[in-house]
């Protein structure tokens, strides 16, 4: 039976929430929350040291899908992980300030 993983909607994020994204490289580059944490989906298990502390953290990804195996695993590892819902295309959705590294107006690919 495939474990329960804690989700929250974007709508319900508190304002100091310490966020992991897990989308890959060319997605994180073209819009992300500003100061949220990088690590690739598939890095996660060899970059433990890169995840950033809180409690909970909460792991995003494009639409939620990435976002609940890795908060899982990450639960099943001993950390407390929330999976963000509608990822960030919830967050663009909601009108939700990003940044890019392109130097062009972020958006979620």
């Amino acid at each position: 039976m495939p474990q329960q993983v804690p989700t929250v909607s974007v709508s319900e994020l508190p304002d100091d929430a310490v966020i992991l994204d897990v989308r890959e490289d060319d997605e994180w580059v073209h819009g992300h929350v500003e100061g949220a944490t990088h690590i690739p989906m598939g890095e996660v298990p060899s970059r433990l040291d890169d995840v950033p502390e809180g409690d909970p953290v909460y792991v995003t990804c494009r639409s939620g899908g990435r976002s609940a195996r890795v908060a899982a695993w990450l639960n099943q590892n001993g950390y407390d992980a929330v999976n963000v819902a509608e990822g960030m295309g919830g967050w663009e959705a909601a009108g939700k300030p990003m940044v890019s590294e392109t130097g062009q107006p972020p958006f979620v690919r």
